[in-house]
């Protein structure tokens, strides 16, 4: 199969182009033809870029020409779309429509609902703009990049899209990674079909589960910021009886460095790579993760999975869903550091307990998030809908667009 994959990358790498390019690589190591489109926001650097990518977010023509001539040059059976603000923008499903290939759009996050992406604000959870065409609230408050001319430009562009229609005629399928994610779309009232959207999680390579005896301390690895956690980690290891390891780094960095200096069970290794990472999660008790935000698909799970170690999460969001309390980890209320404290006290108390949700966190990882079946999941979905465009436009060769035929 032909596939384009398309994404507008950030200017601070994260979660989301680390997907795109181990879909990518999947797809390729599976014999497909995979070719990437990429806009990059890192050559927005002055003022005037500013002002011109949020003008041309509705729909811009240069990106539109961009896209149209790799369609006819690469001739894709399918389209998958990463993220398209601000560069892309949603020219990438005109021009998919144009030539009459499906359309598959992963939601990474919750941009579609309000400019924040994370629907969190000011600290706490920030639900306001969901099912709001004209979010208000948002733009007086700038809850994009600080910014009220960016969030103004982003309510525009959805609300626009939204009145023309375009996120249900435009679009073939959704990928959803939790079916907490779908329940907050379906809120949106953005017109999107219940048979457009699917569940599909993200994946992560195969770490295996170490050789050695896991040893009594949790570990908390992430960006050290407010919408992690860090306040909550920080309070419950105060006086913390038990050996936390933080690896990291962020705006919280100088709390947990004089969280250090209080306590000598707290360790902080600062930014780490990646194989250090996980040498560390085969060696821990279990991975806490105290985000006081939803979160889209939390990668450190997957990666503290696949190595058989267990997970302390909040009980709210995509870690409520993909944590299954007494299974392969467990739950603790949202920002409640002595209930935090409680369930680690109580884990590292309880080696068999301990020992058992390792066991099942392993065999959670292989049932649900590793390559091969992550590759079963993209695959279906991809053939299913191409099957659909070859029995309604069965001529061969890419075709120019019918007028009033927008969607398979």
């Amino acid at each position: 199969m032909r596939i384009l994959l398309i994404h507008n990358l950030y200017q601070q790498a994260g979660g989301e182009d680390t997907v795109f390019n181990e879909e990518a690589a999947l797809l390729e190591k599976n014999g497909n033809v995979v070719e990437k489109l990429v806009f990059d926001n890192r050559e927005i650097r002055t003022s005037i870029d500013k002002l011109l990518a949020g003008l041309f977010m509705i729909y811009n023509p240069k990106s539109a020409k961009r896209i149209r001539k790799k369609v006819q040059e690469f001739k894709p059976d399918v389209i998958h779309v990463h993220n398209f603000v601000p560069l892309a923008s949603p020219a990438v499903f005109f021009v998919a429509n144009e030539f009459h290939i499906p359309v598959v759009m992963t939601l990474h996050n919750f941009r579609m609902l309000c400019p924040s992406a994370t629907l969190f604000y000011n600290n706490k959870i920030y639900e306001r703009s969901i099912g709001r065409t004209f979010p208000m609230h948002a733009i007086l408050h700038g809850v994009y990049r600080n910014s009220r001319f960016q969030t103004f430009g982003l309510v525009l562009m959805m609300a626009i899209h939204k009145w023309m229609n375009t996120w249900r005629k435009r679009v073939t399928r959704y990928i959803a990674l939790t079916r907490f994610a779908v329940s907050k779309f379906e809120q949106g009232k953005l017109g999107i079909a219940p048979e457009q959207m699917v569940v599909k999680p993200n994946f992560v390579q195969d770490f295996g589960v170490g050789n050695s005896e896991r040893e009594p301390f949790v570990l908390y690895v992430g960006r050290l910021s407010e919408e992690k956690g860090v306040r909550t980690l920080a309070e419950a290891c105060k006086d913390a009886d038990f050996p936390v390891t933080i690896i990291g780094d962020g705006p919280l960095r100088p709390l947990i460095e004089k969280c250090v200096a209080n306590n000598p069970n707290i360790r902080y290794l600062g930014f780490q790579k990646r194989p250090d990472i996980i040498a560390t999660l085969k060696r821990c008790t279990a991975l806490v993760l105290p985000s006081v935000c939803y979160e889209g698909f939390p990668m450190s799970i997957l990666e503290a999975f696949s190595t058989g170690t267990p997970v302390i999460a909040s009980n709210h969001g995509a870690m409520a869903e993909i944590v299954e309390h007494g299974r392969n980890g467990l739950h603790f209320e949202p920002g409640n550091a002595a209930d935090l404290k409680e369930k680690v006290r109580y884990l590292l108390d309880r080696p068999d307990l301990a020992r058992e949700l390792s066991a099942n966190a392993r065999l959670t990882y292989t049932s649900c998030y590793s390559p091969e079946k992550n590759y079963e999941q993209l695959i279906g979905l991809y053939r299913s809908i191409e099957s659909v465009r070859k029995f309604l436009f069965p001529s061969k060769g890419i075709r120019p667009f019918i007028r009033g035929n927008t969607r398979l």
